[in-house]
């Protein structure tokens, strides 16, 4: 069984950005090496802690066996952390889908090229049992470190019950969980567990739902077991909307931590805050659209900064909605603070007198 190394879990836990890393593809739906290779240096150059690689903002197609590119990403991802010769802690997260067979495999290759943490999807799991379920996510924790992942169901998640919560958190070589629910209700189950649980004190906690990140963030959960307060924060995110402006991402994370630890003296100005981050996801993740636009959304974003040359997608029904355009530009205009233009102008500028 891997565990995780010391200093990983320590930034794990201590709280971090990871941004789930797009997937950059040349007009012909090939793979733009050099752009992906760069995507994956702007991340660690932004401050971001760690990467999340071959998960739903990498595009689920990246397995189709004409496709094949799975192991490549995972792989290219890897070799430029380690070139990053970044002298800190950088939490390597690969995304593990599919049934058992399939989710073991791509377990072991994650583990091949050094990942931490596996991001186990359930979604492969429509009509099975959660005990089963349950099965399955303790088979691949004897592989890799697992990081739950609770999808919300408008995009192909199911809802669990508190029950499936209480035993995924007794899974020893569990480490965190991504809620990303989009529900306050699921959200609340999740977190009530983990606290309920004999091992509240190993597991992280990761925002992924992208309508309420701040105040995911800010909300401390207390509860009353056996007579003692057991709380439990996010700590950090693991989100596609961090895919995007991370510096700005990175440095609203250090906002939060310290308006905490002051006692909330700058709460109303965090919450306020947080409905401007709403207003910019709304922008990216097209929930008017039932989600239709969440990929094109962060590759749009990434376009306009010279981060990706086009919003191509290996999916050709994925595009931008109608009016998604001009949202965009929209929320850009209207929040140029938790936009990091000039900081990614610098990166590029940059990454050209390098090469």
């Amino acid at each position: 069984m891997t565990t995780l190394h010391q200093e990983i879990r320590k930034l794990l836990f201590d709280g971090t950005v990871i941004p789930a890393h797009p997937l950059a593809l040349k007009q012909d739906l090939t793979l733009d090496e050099h752009k992906q290779r760069s995507l994956t240096r702007y991340y660690m150059a932004s401050g971001a802690g760690g990467i999340a690689i071959g998960v739903h903002t990498t595009q689920f197609e990246i397995r189709n066996p004409e496709v094949n590119l799975y192991e490549k990403v995972l792989e290219m991802t890897a070799d430029e952390v380690e070139k990053g010769n970044l002298n800190r802690p950088f939490i390597k997260v690969a995304g593990i889908c599919g049934l058992t067979k399939q989710a073991l495999n791509e377990a072991r290759i994650a583990v091949k090229y050094g990942y931490d943490l596996g991001l186990v999807s359930m979604a492969a799991f429509k009509t099975q049992s959660e005990t089963e379920i349950i099965e399955h996510v303790k088979a691949v924790s004897e592989v890799i470190p697992v990081f739950g992942f609770y999808l919300q169901a408008a995009i192909g998640g199911r809802i669990f019950s508190y029950a499936f919560w209480q035993q995924f958190a007794e899974i020893p070589n569990v480490y965190a969980v991504k809620i990303a629910a989009f529900n306050r209700y699921q959200t609340l189950d999740v977190v009530r567990a983990v606290c309920h649980s004999s091992r509240n004190g190993e597991i992280a906690l990761y925002t992924g739902n992208d309508d309420n990140i701040i105040a995911d963030l800010l909300t401390p959960y207390r509860f009353e077991i056996h007579g003692k307060t057991v709380e439990k924060r996010f700590v950090g995110g693991l989100l596609g909307h961090w895919a995007v402006w991370t510096e700005k991402a990175v440095k609203l994370l250090e906002s939060v931590k310290s308006c905490v630890n002051e006692n909330y003296t700058d709460a109303e100005d965090m919450l306020a805050l947080n409905i401007a981050v709403t207003d910019m996801n709304a922008a990216i993740f097209d929930p008017a659209h039932h989600f239709h636009g969440c990929i094109t959304g962060v590759h749009e974003v990434l376009r306009r900064q010279g981060l990706m040359e086009g919003i191509w997608t290996l999916n050709p029904e994925e595009n931008l909605s109608p009016g998604q355009f001009e949202e965009i530009t929209r929320v850009i205009e209207a929040y140029p603070h938790l936009v990091d233009d000039d900081f990614v102008h610098a990166f590029l500028e940059k990454e050209i007198r390098i090469s």
